[in-house]
């Protein structure tokens, strides 16, 4: 059939239209995925990364890059993240430490802390208390902050204000927690407890609910900056002190839209008098409380180390243990360790060292349990 000038043009429009009313009739369209303007972190699916702290100094921030090449070397394994110490006194971002553990290949784990000079424990409050990031007074700073760290090209953690649930830090609940009687105690192997008793929380902001208010604060704050590179790390100590319901994990976690990762600190014997536990004991309870706030966020040891022990415990074993159980199948959920390789000197003229290379038997421990191929000595990109 031989087609007229007219047909034969329709039929080419038709042609031309059939796949934009294909598009027209699909319920959902599908839009153009949109890229990161930065490197994008793996949650890996098999094992956890491998990382450290290394004996920055008393700022928790000298880094350098001759310290964790040393620490590589001494361990036999690339570290996939560095941790170090931003502090507020020092009133601006990392860039110069941040840049230096993204040219070795790692992923740097900021514990960004609003802490004033000195850096005492256990005094509570000081001007970069709570109530003042709440009232807007540092701001400025926040903004000033979150500027450079947009700037970094590719994912990074930050971990704000860690381990509130003890007494040692000045932005912990405890601190301004106001006390109300009949107070229940926690049951800790049950896990039945509450929160708060009502009586409480309808008359009080408690020290939890004042932190939360801050994380969400600070957080909102730099996002709106644009700094959407960092990955939020919630992060608490493996058992709360004081062991009450009000100071439990749960009464602080800010909600699963404000935090990427949950994490803990978890540290066995630090000093001569404290009592030597077993590395199950400090994990498999936190581990659970943990995944009681949320069914799906990956887990980090943000920190985890122990002292030479002096004559009681086997840091050896305690090593060994460590690196088997945090990459067994007992704990699918745990994604990365990050050891605390410091050494430092108490008022009592003792020492502590949680160095891994304290000794012969547990450095070569340590050596051990890090070689499995199930530690990752690098972090993963998305493609």
């Amino acid at each position: 059939m031989i087609q007229t000038p007219r047909l034969f043009f329709k039929n080419i429009l038709l042609l031309t239209l059939i796949p934009y009313l294909l598009v027209i009739g699909q319920t959902t369209p599908s839009l153009p995925a949109q890229t990161a303007s930065f490197k994008v972190l793996e949650i890996p699916e098999q094992g956890a990364y491998s990382g450290a702290y290394i004996d920055f100094g008393d700022g928790e921030d000298g880094v350098t890059l001759e310290g964790i090449e040393k620490f590589e070397q001494l361990v036999g394994k690339h570290q996939a993240i560095i941790s170090f110490g931003s502090f507020w006194a020092r009133g601006q971002f990392p860039q110069e430490q941040v840049n230096l553990v993204c040219s070795y290949g790692a992923v740097p784990l900021i514990y960004w802390s609003p802490w004033d000079e000195p850096f005492d424990q256990e005094r509570g409050p000081d001007k970069f208390s709570l109530d003042k990031i709440l009232n807007g007074t540092w701001d400025a700073y926040i903004d000033a902050w979150a500027d450079r760290a947009k700037e970094i090209p590719q994912e990074f953690f930050v971990s704000f204000a860690c381990e509130m649930n003890g007494t040692w830090f000045p932005w912990s609940g405890y601190f301004y927690h106001q006390k109300i009687e009949h107070e229940k105690p926690v049951n800790i192997q049950g896990m039945e407890h509450l929160l708060y008793e009502k009586k409480f929380e309808k008359n009080f902001i408690t020290g939890a609910e004042k932190y939360k208010k801050a994380y969400r604060y600070v957080v909102n704050r730099v996002r709106a900056r644009g700094a959407t590179n960092i990955l939020w790390v919630f992060q608490v100590n493996n058992y709360s002190y004081p062991n009450n319901s009000w100071n439990l994990a749960a009464a602080y976690y800010p909600g699963p839209e404000y935090v990427d990762w949950l994490a803990m600190s978890l540290f066995g014997k630090q000093y001569a008098k404290e009592e030597w536990a077993v590395f199950s004991s400090l994990l498999d309870w936190p581990y659970k409380e943990l995944c009681a706030l949320d069914p799906k966020k990956p887990i980090m040891i943000a920190e985890w180390g122990v002292a030479e022990p002096h004559g009681s415990g086997d840091k050896a074993a305690w090593y060994a243990d460590g690196c088997r159980l945090m990459i067994s199948e007992q704990y699918p959920r745990l994604k990365a360790a990050v050891v605390w390789h410091e050494r430092w000197a108490n008022p009592d003229e003792s020492f502590s060292n949680l160095r891994v290379n304290s000794s012969r038997q547990a450095l070569k421990a340590y050596q051990q349990g890090i070689s499995s191929p199930l530690w990752l000595g690098y972090p993963i990109w998305k493609r």
